[in-house]
């Protein structure tokens, strides 16, 4: 089993940054590919970016492409989202989840196994 815990989330205004960490429990994080999602109010769940297991492999939505940054630390088994130029668009609780059978990037929201409570972002015009 794997915790997720998100933190960094908060109140920012258009063209401010965020960066989003994902703290996970358990010795196996290496091995899984990571992922961040988000979910606006009426809105389905969407994923921004993912991660592969060595970190040698992204993938960004089109809407994020050039704005976030996903990145890993293994060491540290945490997961961060790095949020440039943001947009009120943006706004949406982010997910980090954990794929423990992918090899490489998932981009599938439902084959994600582990999930983190989700944390707040709110970008004001």
């Amino acid at each position: 089993q794997v915790q997720l815990v998100e933190s960094g989330g908060g109140l920012v205004q258009a063209g401010g940054s965020l960066r989003l960490s994902c703290a996970a429990s358990g010795r196996t994080f290496s091995r899984y590919t990571m992922g961040w999602f988000r979910q606006a109010p009426g809105k389905e769940r969407e994923i921004v970016a993912a991660i592969s297991w060595s970190g040698s492999s992204t993938y960004y939505a089109d809407s994020v492409k050039g704005r976030f940054t996903i990145s890993r630390d293994n060491a540290k088994n945490t997961v961060y989202l790095q949020m440039s130029s943001l947009k009120p668009e943006d706004t949406a609780v982010y997910y980090c989840a954990a794929d423990r059978t992918t090899l490489g990037i998932n981009t599938r929201t439902r084959e994600y196994d582990y999930w983190g409570q989700g944390t707040q972002v709110t970008v004001s015009s």
